[in-house]
């Protein structure tokens, strides 16, 4: 099991392409940790505002009566990727990574698959 840290590290060096990363609690909008970012990728305000998205998705899944589990969502910009994914289990119940990446310089497959691993080690 990996912690908050750990984690950040591991999606920042496995990842190519990676400008930031964040473990964020979509209960509150808060991130419980971030690594990389900067003047124009502030993490903590994309932490707060990717919860909204959740929300949102939930909530059309909710009304539209689906019970699948939300795996990731990909909010893609002309240079950048934007990747969400929700951490599934008893310790990630509310809990989501938050992973943006160059676009010019990712692959996105790999991007997602070293998410999912990263998840699956997360221990909070």
């Amino acid at each position: 099991m990996a912690s908050v840290e750990v984690s950040l590290k591991e999606i920042m060096t496995g990842a190519e392409g990676a400008l930031g990363a964040a473990v964020v609690d979509y209960t509150s909008g808060m991130a419980l940790g971030t690594l990389g970012g900067g003047k124009d990728l502030d993490l903590t305000i994309a932490a707060a505002g990717n919860t909204d998205v959740i929300r949102a998705k939930v909530r059309t899944m909710e009304q539209l009566g689906l019970t699948s589990r939300i795996e990731d969502i990909l909010i893609t910009l002309e240079s950048q990727y934007h990747l969400i994914r929700l951490v599934a289990g008893r310790n990630g119940n509310g809990l989501f990574l938050y992973l943006v990446l160059d676009k010019s310089r990712s692959n996105l497959a790999m991007a997602r698959h070293q998410l999912k691993r990263v998840e699956e080690q997360l221990e909070i």
